[in-house]
């Protein structure tokens, strides 16, 4: 029997299938450890762009800032939101964006019920559903900040203990940390860097965020800017007090979590049963269902409850 048989051949052959596979997905986790460190926007922005000014520069106007860092839209508020979402929707994006909404349930509203207070509920539909969508994005992106301050602070600590001074800290949290505060936190090093004060670049990056946790971590900067002390220990009492937040958030939370399974319940169930009770005996309304009355006894259920649930969310919405 020959060395060389077509079944060994085939058995090393397989082999090196398989060993080439096994290399293709260690390059490729490597790859992905690599995108990791690059894992936020700013980082991304900086392998394409030759200047730290640009991207700095790009990065205020896609958030609707101008050069004094004012936000550049007619209405302050929603351009307030358009800055703490994170959406690169420049300066007249959410004009643009709430004229096509708008426009959009104006025509589908009013081809569909041919009427035209079904077209005037539609605009405003179209209006007020980007403004809704556009709040969950700032509480989301919010949120998630507010969830890694405390770590972003522990690195500046470390870098300080470590004999770093505080921008150079600032830009290790820029570098290691993604989005959202990834960013943020190189924005403010950048600011830094061209010139501004660490409290102002902080106060600036608190305003992106727009939550009370970094208003305090922008109100310690400034003290030890003013008064001098230790920032390592300062900063440290910050990340524990800010996590003490955290903690009782989240007991708020759980505990409020009858109310608001209550709120879903009471809510789902009205519905819920019109459609099963339509369904399984269509005929169960007919006789009422072509009544004028009925409209404004739907209209006076849905305001009952809208007030019920603004009633009941008073009741469970708890500030720390």
């Amino acid at each position: 029997m020959s060395i060389l048989s077509p079944t060994l051949i085939i058995y090393v052959l397989v082999f090196c299938a398989g060993f080439l596979a096994l290399q293709v997905m260690i390059g490729a986790g490597r790859q992905a450890a690599v995108r990791v460190k690059l894992a936020n926007d700013r980082m991304q922005r900086m392998k394409s762009e030759s200047s730290q000014a640009i991207v700095l520069s790009k990065m205020k106007r896609a958030r609707g800032l101008d050069g004094d860092d004012q936000i550049q839209v007619m209405v302050e508020w929603l351009g307030r939101l358009v800055l703490q979402s994170g959406l690169p929707i420049g300066q007249y994006g959410i004009f643009i964006i709430l004229g096509g909404t708008g426009a959009l349930g104006l025509l589908v509203l009013g081809v569909l019920k041919a009427s035209l207070i079904w077209a005037m509920a539609g605009l405003v539909i179209g209006l007020v559903a980007p403004i809704f969508g556009l709040k969950t994005l700032v509480n989301r992106r919010r949120n998630k900040a507010v969830e890694q301050l405390p770590e972003a602070l522990d690195v500046i600590i470390r870098s300080l203990r470590a004999g770093h001074p505080v921008p150079v800290a600032m830009a290790l949290v820029a570098r290691e940390m993604p989005d959202p505060i990834g960013s943020e936190f190189g924005m403010a090093s950048d600011e830094v860097a061209f010139g501004s004060t660490v409290s102002s670049a902080i106060e600036r990056l608190s305003d992106r965020v727009g939550h009370e946790d970094f208003e305090l971590f922008s109100a310690m900067i400034r003290l030890q800017e003013r008064a001098g002390g230790n920032l390592a220990e300062l900063l440290g009492s910050n990340a524990n007090t800010i996590r003490d937040r955290q903690r009782m958030r989240l007991k708020i939370k759980a505990a409020s979590a009858e109310g608001r399974m209550s709120a879903l319940i009471l809510n789902a169930a009205p519905i819920l049963m019109f459609l099963g009770v339509n369904k399984l005996s269509p005929s169960f309304y007919g006789d009422v269902s072509d009544n004028p009355l009925l409209t404004y006894i739907f209209w006076g259920v849905g305001i009952w409850m809208l007030i019920g649930n603004l009633v009941m969310r008073k009741m469970i919405n708890f500030k720390i």
